[in-house]
């Protein structure tokens, strides 16, 4: 803006513009006074909002540390009732196999159930786990007898089962850390599809003319693939043969091994079977020509631990 013109040399179109000028520059003002007001109400109603909140969260925060040293008291006493009661019941444990050891030496049948045979420390350091005539099964020292008889008599001791029959009653993690040998578990697994029907998977068929049951080769690889799952077709042939030598030597060779013909598809060729006989001597399947009344299908032991 041009200096203003000197007293006397102001005419009255100059002043009218000047004081317009002035007027416009005092509208601005208002405005951006009225702005800068209607900015710091915001503000102050922001800065209270924030007091407000913040009043809350300090509220809530030692609402939270109460809390949190009621938690921590609390975890402190459930610590001390835990290890109290750990220190209790670990003591209860080694008087009870203590006991079950003592018992067990002097001939007692125990439930399974009842014993862990982890921990129990007896002499021989084995126990031989058996099924009696109630169809509970017990933990015993081999070959004692129970004196009190509890349960009913042992149909058949350890010693009667044939390696096969023994493997095959024990559970997954007791074979496997009983046979390292993959075709020694498939060997088992096999027999316990055929001698217990709760398994499901039993690639056995009936068979005739002398034949008990038998496997085909062919349904024998299938089987092996589902039971080791990602294993090869190729890997699974060898595995057949394998399996199959594992059964014979684990059955006392009660089981044989059987070529046959057949044909499919206009073609004819030869395929092995492995076959259990009708007149094979199988304990707890075979009744004892010496004593006719035995029961054809006699629960026995299970395995060692």
């Amino acid at each position: 803006m041009s200096s203003l013109p000197k007293y006397g040399e102001v005419d009255i179109d100059t002043l009218a513009e000047m004081i317009e000028h002035l007027q416009e520059q005092n509208r601005h003002l208002i405005e951006r006074v009225d702005t800068l007001e209607a900015d710091l109400e915001q503000t102050k109603d922001q800065l209270e909002g924030l007091e407000t909140e913040k009043a809350d969260l300090q509220e809530t925060n030692e609402r939270l540390r109460d809390r949190l040293n009621d938690c921590e008291q609390e975890t402190t006493r459930l610590d001390a009732l835990t290890d109290a009661a750990r220190k209790r019941s670990g003591v209860n444990k080694q008087r009870i196999e203590e006991l079950q050891a003592r018992e067990l030496e002097k001939g007692a049948h125990l439930l399974t159930e009842t014993v862990d045979h982890h921990e129990i420390d007896i002499d021989g350091d084995h126990l031989e786990r058996i099924t009696k005539d109630d169809s509970h099964t017990y933990y015993r020292l081999p070959e004692s007898d129970d004196p009190l008889d509890h349960g009913g008599n042992v149909a058949l001791a350890h010693g009667d089962l044939l390696p096969i029959q023994q493997l095959s009653r024990m559970d997954e993690e007791m074979l496997r850390s009983t046979a390292n040998a993959v075709p020694t578990r498939l060997a088992a697994r096999l027999w316990k599809a055929r001698a217990d029907s709760n398994v499901g998977d039993n690639p056995w068929e009936s068979g005739c003319k002398g034949t008990k049951e038998y496997v085909k080769a062919s349904d024998l690889k299938h089987w092996i693939r589902r039971q080791e799952p990602g294993t090869s077709e190729t890997y699974a042939k060898k595995l057949v043969s394998r399996t199959i030598d594992a059964a014979l030597d684990l059955s006392n060779h009660r089981v044989a091994v059987r070529k046959r013909t057949e044909r499919k598809n206009g073609l004819e060729y030869t395929e092995r079977r492995l076959v259990l006989p009708t007149d094979a001597e199988i304990p707890g399947e075979t009744p004892n020509a010496s004593e006719p009344d035995q029961s054809p299908e006699t629960a026995g032991v299970h395995g060692s631990p």
